[in-house]
């Protein structure tokens, strides 16, 4: 039979109003001795159960941090690889910067961010604890096998309700439709505003970093790459396809520079086709860049074209130059022709939907997806 016991300031009571039992005096003496201490240190036990993902830093593993009494957590492991330093010195040097932007953006604490619990040395190899995200990035979302596999498990009503209102076939890959993505949007001007006012850049936004969780919210992952504008590394990480035309042509990055690679995104999101698919070279990438603002009544489909606020808010993350960029994140969230105005607009329109909720049913549709 279960008893309840009530806590009355220092007595502990039974619920018949008996004072609880005391604990064997040695007992309370290590409890009191822990208190006392000052410093704490004790060895953290994982189990690897499978990778994540894996890119030019190295290895993530989906993680499980065993604690006492059965306790487990689910983390997210990243494992720094020291392949491309060109010896330990550089290595060491290289995570010593990358801890240092980890622990201030662990003090962030903003929903949209990842969140960075630890930074860990065994055997000299580092390694970077972080929250598991129950969801799925953009890149496995905006593909054809994520089509096929709602189309064999949704009703004929649920497709086409899909279909209408989150996402739907684009020219090489699934699009989304403007409320979804731009709902997407705003929650990653969220994190990156909270880092840009910490004066943090991300410098790697890019479908794989972006991250839809089961709640239906958007979270950035994978600060890796992140680092603080009072101490530029000599050499910066970034997928180039990504990247703005600044960071390619190795010029001084800023805040806008994340908002170039986050428009990138939206384009992809919106067109259902990579921004700059087909481009042979480092040449013909940056030239595609400076040109995509013109290019975009071509490559967006007609729902987006039509809508001028839509497509001034586009050309205000991917213009080539940063001047011509909205200023920082906040401005493109909130300003006359941010992102939250056009929501907004669709709402006055009655074309809105609860678009989180929206997502949140979406990915329980891809319960299971390989």
């Amino acid at each position: 039979m279960s008893m309840t016991t009530f806590h009355e300031g220092n007595l502990t009571r039974t619920l018949g109003g008996h004072t609880a039992r005391r604990c064997p005096d040695e007992l309370l003496g290590r409890y009191q001795a822990f208190l006392d201490q000052e410093r704490l240190s004790w060895t953290e036990h994982h189990r690897m159960i499978r990778p994540l993902g894996s890119g030019g830093q190295g290895v993530v593993f989906l993680s499980e941090r065993r604690g006492t009494d059965a306790f487990t957590l689910p983390v997210a492991l990243k494992v720094f690889s020291p392949e491309r330093y060109e010896d330990e010195r550089a290595y060491d040097e290289a995570m010593d910067r990358i801890a240092q932007v980890a622990a201030h953006i662990a003090q962030i604490q903003q929903d949209n961010l990842l969140d960075v619990y630890n930074w860990v040395e065994h055997h000299r190899i580092r390694l970077m604890e972080m929250e598991w995200i129950d969801g799925y990035d953009l890149s496995r979302l905006l593909t054809q096998k994520m089509l096929d596999w709602l189309v064999q498990r949704v009703s004929t009503k649920r497709w086409n309700e899909i279909n209408a209102v989150v996402v739907t076939a684009g020219k090489a890959q699934p699009r989304l439709k403007p409320g979804i993505a731009m709902a997407i949007i705003r929650d990653c001007l969220a994190a990156l505003g909270a880092l840009h006012r910490e004066e943090v850049i991300h410098g790697d936004v890019k479908p794989a970093n972006i991250m839809l969780k089961v709640t239906g919210t958007a979270k950035i992952i994978d600060v890796g790459s992140a680092f603080e504008l009072r101490n530029v590394p000599p050499q910066r990480a970034c997928t180039p396809v990504y990247a703005a035309p600044e960071v390619l042509e190795n010029q001084p990055s800023s805040p806008q520079s994340d908002l170039a690679s986050l428009g990138y995104v939206l384009i992809e999101m919106l067109s259902g086709v990579p921004a700059f698919e087909g481009c042979r070279d480092f040449r013909e990438l940056l030239e595609a860049k400076r040109l995509l603002a013109q290019r975009l009544p071509k490559l967006l489909p007609a729902e987006v074209t039509c809508n001028d606020l839509l497509m001034n808010f586009c050309r205000g993350l991917v213009a080539p130059d940063p001047a011509r960029r909205f200023r920082n994140a906040d401005e493109a969230d909130l300003g006359l022709e941010g992102a939250a105005n056009f929501l907004r607009q669709l709402v006055k329109g009655n074309l809105a939907s609860e678009y989180h909720n929206e997502i949140r049913l979406w990915l329980r549709d891809l319960e299971d997806m390989p």
